[in-house]
């Protein structure tokens, strides 16, 4: 009899459930959608894919859909053209934006910056060692952090970096290729890269954040964001304050759970546990603070890029436009 009691104790618990379901599909169905534009293997799809798996995105109000694409221009067209809502970048580019008259608002992901390795026998121990050198650098001439470097050169060592070194200008991959062939005396590169460079033996000189530290500038701000249109957020009344959380919670996790990180290792590219561990850890470096960006901060660190990069760098973004960094709680 008491068997048969909890029999139907169960099976009572289970309709309810199932008669829940479609309520709770028509409730997520109801909630705003935030799309994604990001690269295929890109950095950011760690934090996303943690959010979705999670349901980050679902507890606190909205969905989030995770649109590929193959390189940053087609991000940024998708949500030009309005083929998705969201994308990932520097809020320097985001400033220039902004200034030519684009809606675009940004939102704090990371502080991960690069810096400047060599192989571990090398007898290059400061930027100043590299005179008469060879200097592999991913983007270009105005790569926000080679001209940090180059104003910390001059700086500690009275050195133009520019003026001293051969530089070779590349993408990531073809800078970590020739970092460990030996093209190159000394190599610049995205964090992630570096990461790997410096998993797989190569020592790190300086650092991005230290050379700005020593320059004045607040290392904390966060360089890299998530970028959405200020009309979109108008549409969705507190959808940027929702995305933020979800980011925050998703960052909380992958700070202190190793276990978060075994769902999103097939994605990260790492082909050793050294690669892997590396990339774990600069990334949880790369946290930022919780809060709003310090504009002050973010001012000073414009004022140097529009002096060191010009027009060519950050256009018409001379000082800090207004409404750039989303207000957050």
């Amino acid at each position: 009899m008491l068997f048969l009691k909890k029999m139907k104790v169960l099976r009572a618990f289970a309709l309810l459930v199932v008669a829940a379901l479609p309520f709770a599909a028509n409730a997520q169905s109801d909630l705003p959608v935030i799309r994604a534009a990001t690269l295929q293997i890109g950095t950011v799809n760690w934090e996303l894919e943690t959010i979705t798996r999670e349901g980050f995105d679902v507890a606190n109000g909205f969905r989030l859909e995770m649109q590929p694409y193959a390189d940053n221009g087609a991000t940024r067209v998708a949500v030009a053209g309005g083929a998705a809502d969201m994308f990932v970048a520097d809020w320097i580019w985001v400033a220039r934006q902004r200034a030519e008259g684009q809606d675009y608002v940004f939102i704090p992901y990371s502080t991960a910056v690069g810096g400047v390795v060599v192989p571990a026998d090398s007898p290059v121990q400061s930027l100043a060692d590299l005179a008469g050198a060879k200097i592999g650098i991913a983007g270009g001439p105005v790569d926000k952090s080679w001209l940090i470097l180059r104003a910390y050169a001059e700086q500690e060592y009275g050195m133009d970096l520019a003026a001293e070194t051969e530089q070779v200008f590349g993408a990531p991959p073809l800078i970590f290729r020739s970092g460990f062939s030996g093209e190159v005396d000394g190599a610049i590169n995205f964090w992630h890269f570096l990461a790997k460079m410096k998993a797989g033996g190569m020592r790190q000189v300086v650092s991005v954040a230290d050379a700005a530290v020593a320059l004045g500038l607040d290392p904390d701000v966060p360089l890299l964001g998530y970028v959405l249109k200020e009309s979109f957020i108008a549409e969705n009344p507190g959808i940027a304050q929702a995305l933020y959380n979800a980011s925050r919670d998703a960052k909380t996790l992958l700070a202190g759970d190793d276990a978060a990180w075994v769902p999103i290792r097939p994605m990260m590219n790492a082909n050793d546990d050294a690669q892997f561990e590396m990339l774990r850890a600069d990334f949880r470096a790369g946290i930022p603070a919780p809060g709003a960006v310090n504009t002050q901060s973010a001012a000073a660190m414009l004022a140097l890029m529009a002096k060191l990069g010009g027009d060519r760098l950050v256009g018409a973004a001379t000082v800090l436009p207004e409404g750039l960094f989303v207000d957050l709680e």
